[in-house]
């Protein structure tokens, strides 16, 4: 059985940073293609970013976040990450990890497997 675990979360004022892992376990990890998204209160979950299976050679991100988020996997740790600069208070949202075999995750379409979600809050 798959497990993902997401930690990292907080409250950060706007324009600050936090980092974001998620633990996968239960399978190989780096068989698994992974992505984060979100979900703030009233609104309807997103995408935030995405990395390809194995070395993590490709990456997507949201529109939204490109050029202040980064995800990132150790493949060692079976961890991945987002690390997240210049914060604003509409990145405020719960964060789910996600997971599937495949070679990427799409936007349209997310994996199988889901973790509890992190909160993150940005004041302003």
């Amino acid at each position: 059985q798959v497990q993902l675990v997401e930690s990292g979360g907080g409250l950060v004022q706007a324009g600050g940073s936090l980092r974001l892992s998620c633990v996968v376990s239960g399978g190989t990890f780096s068989n698994y293609a992974l992505a984060w998204f979100r979900q703030a209160p009233g609104k309807e979950r997103e995408f935030v970013a995405a990395i390809s299976v194995w070395s993590g050679t490709t990456r997507s991100y949201a529109d939204s976040v490109q050029g202040r988020f980064t995800i990132f996997r150790d493949n060692g740790k079976n961890t991945m990450y987002i690390q997240m600069n210049s914060l604003k208070p509409e990145d405020t949202a719960v964060y789910y990890c996600n997971a599937d075999q495949r070679t990427m995750i799409r936007e349209t379409l997310p994996g199988n497997y889901w973790g509890q979600g992190t909160q993150v809050t940005v004041s302003s």
